[in-house]
């Protein structure tokens, strides 16, 4: 869908979107970058894409739809040729009794389009208008089961002895079965909403597992023959070493999957019986989500919204990997990413791109360090610095000489939990008033498999569950249980798992939530869908600061701020649990000492 600018400013100011004094600036900056005044509001946020589509429907009096793709009926789907479809982003999605056909576009105005397509289908049509996304994700239907579709094309490279396939040019071309194969274990993965995927080789197979949601699970085993070309393939997609096999690579490229872009990076491994593969998949149309959205709420919000708004200092987020630490400061780096402000970062490796941003990739080899590349980074003016990890004592010293001298900076470590962080920098010789003047606020966090909201199950837990609960998270008193149901309404009044009931009464847990065995359509039938963080916040009151500079434990850190209001990762996990957004034993699984 094309909206002139004339039409686009009429649409935002009639509709009190916004005033022309605001469209402005965005005209101007559209100008600057040769942009369409449509795509600068777009990724300005001043209006979603799927609101503009239904403002202009009206204004147009187009008739508006949002189509799910699992009505969508095959006869109907295949009217038109997905390479028409595809290139005119047009779907038929259904023919009624009348014989009329329903048809959607992202652009019913492309009049040479719409001709077209009725030459193909007939002229008994009703036109509708559907946003861009929701066309291209109804386009993926084409593609039919793709699990099936790949053990097609592994059949075809079977042989019965098993041994293992020389490598040939042909074997890694474009249109080899290898390279169809490999096209559709990453298309499967993206679909499957995988964060990776592993290749790896067994005495009789290769098998093929992805990580969903956290959770690694097989989903095929190819022919243990392919090996060779299937690995090589992905060394010539990533630019890495086709003949080198006993060192360890790293690489990257991208695919492009109904219309979004994936930047996957690939680490290979020799192992005792090859290659291993490892592909970790990065959605780079990604926008980065808020604080709330992330699972921050009460006073891990108000700590880290206070933190982040200083001029200097230090904010540390630690956790394990893939506890999503990356995530939290992409959100954050990307909330303040304004044009008068310059960020740079320092990373290992570059994982979310940021327009704006300044972001650089270490490597060891040139000499380019953690601790290298931030002493350049001070000498290129920045006000706001990532290091992506803080591994040694120099690094260290670098980040707190940087935010002793004016600079925000934010950086990870690799704690247990947000109070052990501040003995972690004592380990590594910083001077403990240095510590206490200079970090704002440390971060703790995990990552747990969010329930999904369509099939969730509602149930009354039994005495012994509520036992075993009061035992796990060491509610003996009637005052903790009165503290949680306090916990529970503040999530629920911050929108902490939506409508959901309170679950608890001053005395006791009244209701709790489960993960539907049998899943549902609109969670691949796992009872799971997308992961939310559970969070501790510890920021840097005097009381703390004096306990720094005396050499005090975590546990005494830790006690002094659960004094202050702090909400541990554990009771962040029991109200989001209470709240219907995960279970007790996702939340035991990454908590539990």
């Amino acid at each position: 869908m094309r909206i002139s600018d004339d039409t686009l400013t009429t649409l935002l100011t009639r509709n009190s979107i916004a005033t022309k004094e605001q469209l402005d600036p965005l005209r101007e900056e559209a100008s600057r970058a040769s942009k369409s005044l449509q795509s600068q509001v777009l990724e300005s946020k001043l209006i979603t894409e799927r609101d503009l589509t239904k403002l202009f429907a009206e204004y147009a009096e187009l008739p508006f739809i949002e189509l799910d793709p699992r009505d969508i009926p095959t006869e109907s789907l295949e009217k038109i040729p997905e390479r028409i479809a595809r290139q005119y982003n047009a779907v038929v999605f259904k023919i009624d009794e009348e014989g009329t056909i329903h048809l959607a576009m992202d652009d019913p105005d492309d009049v040479q389009a719409v001709s077209f397509i009725e030459k193909e289908i007939g002229t008994n049509t009703k036109i509708y208008i559907a946003p861009h996304e929701n066309i291209l994700l109804c386009l993926e239907n084409y593609r039919g089961d793709v699990n099936k579709e790949l053990n097609e094309v592994i059949d075809i490279q079977r042989e019965d002895d098993g041994t293992a396939q020389q490598v040939s040019e042909a074997d890694v071309a474009e249109n080899s079965p290898i390279a169809q194969t490999v096209n559709l274990l990453l298309e499967f993965a993206i679909r499957s909403q995988a964060s990776d995927i592993h290749i790896e080789p067994r005495e009789g197979f290769v098998q093929v597992r992805y990580r969903v949601d956290g959770v690694l699970k097989e989903v095929n085993q190819l022919p243990r023959n392919v090996l060779g070309a299937l690995v090589s393939r992905i060394k010539i997609l990533a630019n890495l070493k086709i003949d080198e096999r006993r060192v360890p690579q790293d690489g990257r490229f991208k695919i492009k999957v109904a219309g979004k872009q994936y930047a996957l990076r690939v680490s290979t491994l020799p192992i005792a019986d090859g290659e291993k593969v490892v592909m970790r998949i990065l959605d780079e149309s990604n926008q980065a989500v808020t604080l709330q959205e992330l699972g921050y709420w009460g006073h891990s919000l108000k700590i880290i919204t206070h933190a982040i708004a200083e001029p200097n200092g230090m904010i540390l987020i630690t956790g394990p990997t893939g506890s999503g630490k990356s995530t939290s400061l992409f959100s954050v780096l990307t909330m303040l990413n304004k044009p008068d402000v310059n960020i740079s970062t320092i990373e290992d490796p570059v994982e979310y791109k940021i327009p704006g941003v300044n972001q650089t990739q270490t490597n060891s080899k040139a000499g380019m360090t953690f601790a290298n590349g931030l002493r350049a980074l001070l000498r290129q003016d920045p006000n706001i610095i990532m290091v992506g990890e803080i591994r040694d004592g120099e690094t260290a010293n670098l980040g707190v000489q940087a935010a002793l001298t004016g600079h925000l900076v934010f950086s990870t470590l690799h704690t247990n939990n947000a109070a052990t962080c501040l003995p972690r920098l004592l380990d590594m010789g910083i001077e403990p008033f240095l510590i206490a003047s200079t970090v704002k606020a440390v971060v703790g966090q995990r990552l747990v498999r969010r329930l999904c909201m369509t099939c969730r199950q509602q149930y009354t837990p039994l005495a012994e569950e509520i036992a075993e609960i009061t035992k796990l998270f060491n509610l003996r008193t009637k005052e903790n249980f009165a503290t949680i149901h306090n916990l529970d309404q503040q999530a629920a009044a911050q929108g902490v798992g939506g409508e959901t009931p309170l679950a608890t009464n001053e005395t006791t847990v009244t209701s709790l939530w489960k993960q539907n065995p049998e899943g549902c359509d609109e969670c691949n039938h796992t009872g799971y869908k997308g992961r939310i963080g559970i969070y501790e916040v510890l920021g840097n009151s005097i009381p703390l600061q004096k306990m720094i500079v005396s050499n005090a434990t975590s546990n005494q850190i830790q006690d002094q701020a659960i004094a202050e209001g702090m909400t541990t990762m554990q009771r962040d996990g029991l109200v989001k649990m209470l709240r219907g957004n995960t279970t007790l034993d996702e939340v035991l699984r990454v908590t539990r000492d």
